[in-house]
């Protein structure tokens, strides 16, 4: 009886985030290890059609650097970075696409449909959704200048087909890809995808699935709740660091875009979505615009 209690007080508790969050939009990154662990993926799955059940419109912007290397190291091909970024000449661009496009999108579409929700997998490419640009030579150490290929950063976003899909009660699946001046795919970090869309679409929620508890401070607890100015003092101080600058910046910009909150939440844990949004602790790290913005969820 205790084990029923509990469970009624669990859904008492995201009731009010259920009304709050009904008809908004939520825009999900999926990737790290949450792709890649059976149960993770199939809980992953389960979490977006509740989601989906409740009135919430999530976006998904799906990662596969994993799954990528795994097929260039089949194929033969070497895989080179710089700064973080995969150096994508016109080969490994075709692997990316065919990688992201014809595997990983495809399966994720497969398995929200096995949950019962329909689900539209679609690039950047497709519907002109998303317009880039090449980015231009990275500057190493030594002072050479490396030609990223086919890498670029988003310029603009139409969300028409989103809209249309979402009014639809399709769930979009979005590969990181956009189409540059001639129409020619470029390779997009996921994260900026995300962020991106989630600013064009005027998102409630901007939620980056990372392989971390969220941020860390320095020492060594995780901070809960974040707003620009103290994200820009802890990147100063080198409190965030690596990996997880691209994603706090990431956060802000999609704030200043008109994102009401960022949260960077740990993949790992299972059902972390739900964990985050629905309950009043949470789990992971929420980036706001000013404090008075940081009450859970």
């Amino acid at each position: 009886m205790e084990e029923l209690v509990n469970k009624a007080g669990a859904l008492l508790e995201a009731m009010p985030y259920i009304r709050r969050f009904r008809g908004r939009t939520f825009v999900i990154k999926y990737g790290g290890h949450a792709m890649i662990d059976p149960q993770l993926c199939e809980g992953f799955a389960r979490d977006l059609v509740l989601l989906h059940y409740v009135g919430v419109r999530p976006i998904v912007v799906h990662g596969g650097g994993p799954q990528i290397d795994e097929v260039l190291e089949r194929f033969g091909i070497e895989t080179q970075r710089v700064d973080g970024l995969r150096i994508t000449d016109e080969q490994t661009m075709d692997v990316v696409s065919m990688v992201l496009r014809g595997k990983v999108n495809r399966d994720i579409v497969s398995m929200v449909q096995r949950e019962g929700v329909n689900a539209v997998g679609l690039s950047g490419v497709d519907a002109g959704l998303l317009r880039a640009e090449k980015l231009p030579a990275r500057r190493t150490a030594d002072g050479t200048e490396v030609d990223v290929g086919r890498v670029g950063q988003v310029t603009s976003v139409d969300v028409t087909v989103l809209t249309a899909l979402e009014d639809a009660g399709i769930v979009p699946i979005i590969a990181p890809m956009a189409a540059d001046r001639d129409g020619k795919p470029l390779n997009i970090n996921a994260d900026t995808v995300a962020g991106e869309i989630a600013a064009a679409t005027r998102a409630e929620k901007l939620v980056l699935m990372t392989d971390t508890p969220g941020v860390v401070g320095g020492d060594g607890e995780l901070l809960k709740s974040l707003t620009p100015p103290e994200v820009k003092e802890l990147k100063a101080e080198g409190v965030i660091a690596g990996g997880m600058i691209p994603k706090v910046e990431c956060g802000v910009a999609a704030l200043h875009g008109g994102v009401r909150k960022c949260h960077i939440i740990d993949g790992r844990q299972p059902h972390a979505i739900l964990l985050e949004i629905f309950t009043d602790a949470g789990i992971g790290t929420e980036i706001v615009r000013t404090r008075r913005e940081s009450p859970p969820a």
